[in-house]
């Protein structure tokens, strides 16, 4: 595994276990975190060789570390020499440039420093009081994100008039986004039905596309709709897998006259299976003839809409009353990053809110802050604005424009190789940096044969440990999803997938 097998181990600094124990001695946290970070930038420099999927079997850990933690301390170096003899060959590396499955999780330097650093400090700030620079900070990164986004100012936490209506929250994931946004929703709706009884939650009801992340129909139920009444409305070829405004309407008016409240419609832009692109407007004007709350989900493609060329798919979103993205897909921010917006932030606080005596302090009942514990489900957060902030404060406009167009360029080279190849087929059009092909079926070649000719074409691809790409079924096709992001990835990590897919190709079909 080249350097980051170089460090042997010093057993000459084993601790003493009857002296006092220190856990952040300073010359230890010194020492520790040079070798991590030492590590660290060893791994990035050798993750490109290094197969991207892993060859263990489940329980290999435990056969290979102790399943029971030690009585007495070790080494910090023997900790690391298990860390790269034991748990990297088991990673599956969504950092190699060679890792196209799923959409990118991307990294940067100043990322994993803000991230570094936020664990250190630790703070929990559910209160603006608990940490005033934490709120701040996740306050003035949000802000600025919106900027980015050119999103309304009613999203804003502060404009140039002063505190805004809107507001912001850094979570975790979008799964965390739709649960907090459907109990809003949810509160809202039985409140205009001049009820709160739990006894009207039956009568709710909720809209996506097909193409909805899955995690969407789990938060409804979490949040306590009715299954029966989890509208999944179909979509195809002719609207490129988006969201038809016009088939919404008809579900929303025949669920409104059977005596149902059409209560939130979930738009998307960039699903996960295709790239599909909601159309956002369209859907917000729909569910305003219903009083209906509009959530966007642009977890991925949000990052792209920071440039201009692609602005246009968030064009509606002064009309909807939430969205949400996650950086940490797209916008070099590590794990987890993703920002919520709302465009009246009482409507969740209101749903969300705890006010405990022992929370209870000048500033919050000042009125003049934002205690973010009202904006998600638990109350301990973690200090998340850091990183973001220091990714956009560290790198600027200019540079994460330029990533995501290289990135958007790299996937429309691939698409030209595709498309130059007649065995294979684009089966949607290329949306942002995500191209969706397959074989295609040729001479006496089934559609079933194709789609087994696929499955056949990634399993081959992703034991060679060069490539990873993870699949879909679109129009009921088994198609190949090959997502360009990866931080480390250049045209040439691109034009090598190829040239492998080619190669495999070439080894099924002949």
């Amino acid at each position: 595994m080249g350097s980051l097998d170089a460090n042997p181990v010093s057993f000459s600094a084993f601790p003493d276990d009857k002296a006092v124990f220190e856990p952040l001695n300073p010359e230890d946290v010194r020492a520790y975190l040079h070798k991590a970070v030492d590590f660290i930038s060893d791994y990035y420099t050798n993750v490109e060789s290094m197969p991207v999927l892993p060859n263990v079997k489940p329980g290999y850990l435990q056969d290979e570390l102790s399943a029971s933690p030690p009585t007495h301390s070790a080494s910090f170096d023997v900790t690391m020499k298990e860390l790269r003899t034991s748990v990297v060959p088991g990673m599956t590396h969504w950092a190699s440039p060679n890792f196209f499955a799923f959409f990118p999780s991307t990294n940067s330097a100043a990322a994993i420093a803000g991230d570094l650093i936020a664990s250190a400090m630790n703070t929990v700030g559910f209160t603006w009081q608990a940490s005033p620079a934490a709120t701040e900070m996740e306050v003035l990164a949000l802000d600025w994100l919106a900027q980015l986004l050119r999103l309304p100012t009613t999203f804003m936490n502060r404009t140039s008039t002063g505190r805004g209506t809107g507001g912001g929250v850094i979570l975790g994931t979008t799964s965390e986004a739709m649960l907090v946004t459907l109990v809003a929703a949810r509160d809202a709706a039985l409140h205009r039905s001049g009820s709160v009884r739990v006894s009207h939650l039956p009568r709710l009801a909720v809209y996506a596309a097909d193409q909805t992340h899955s995690t969407f129909f789990k938060a409804c139920r979490l949040a306590g709709f009715d299954p029966a009444n989890i509208r999944s409305i179909p979509t195809g070829p002719e609207t490129n897998y988006g969201l038809n405004p016009s088939k919404l309407l008809e579900v929303m008016q025949a669920d409104a006259d059977a005596g149902l409240v059409p209560t939130y419609v979930c738009a998307t832009v960039g699903t996960t299976s295709s790239n599909a692109v909601d159309p956002v407007g369209a859907i917000a004007d729909v569910a305003a003839m219903f009083n209906a709350w509009v959530h966007v989900d642009a977890a991925y493609a949000g990052s792209a809409c920071i440039c201009p060329e692609f602005r246009h798919h968030l064009d509606g979103v002064e009309h909807v009353d939430s969205i949400s993205m996650s950086p940490h897909k797209w916008l070099l921010t590590c794990l987890d990053c993703t920002c919520l917006y709302v465009r009246d932030a009482h409507r969740l606080s209101d749903s969300l809110e705890t006010n405990p005596e022992y929370l209870k302090n000048d500033a919050t009942e000042s009125g003049e802050v934002t205690d973010l514990k009202d904006m998600q489900v638990g109350v301990g957060r973690r200090f998340r604005g850091l990183k973001l902030w220091m990714v956009m404060r560290t790198y600027g406009t200019a540079k994460l424009q330029e990533h995501i167009r290289s990135d958007v360029a790299m996937a429309k080279m691939f698409e030209d190789f595709v498309r130059a190849d007649n065995r294979f087929e684009v089966v949607v059009p290329r949306n942002f940096a995500l191209v969706c092909f397959r074989i295609k079926p040729s001479g006496a070649m089934t559609e079933e044969d194709a789609d087994e000719a696929n499955r056949v074409l990634m399993e081959n691809l992703n034991k060679t440990g060069k490539a990873y790409l993870a699949h879909t079924v679109v129009g009921d096709k088994f198609v190949l999803r090959f997502a360009v992001g990866s931080s480390l990835q250049q045209e040439r990590h691109v034009t090598s997938a190829w040239d492998l897919i080619k190669k495999t190709t070439s080894g099924i079909m002949d």
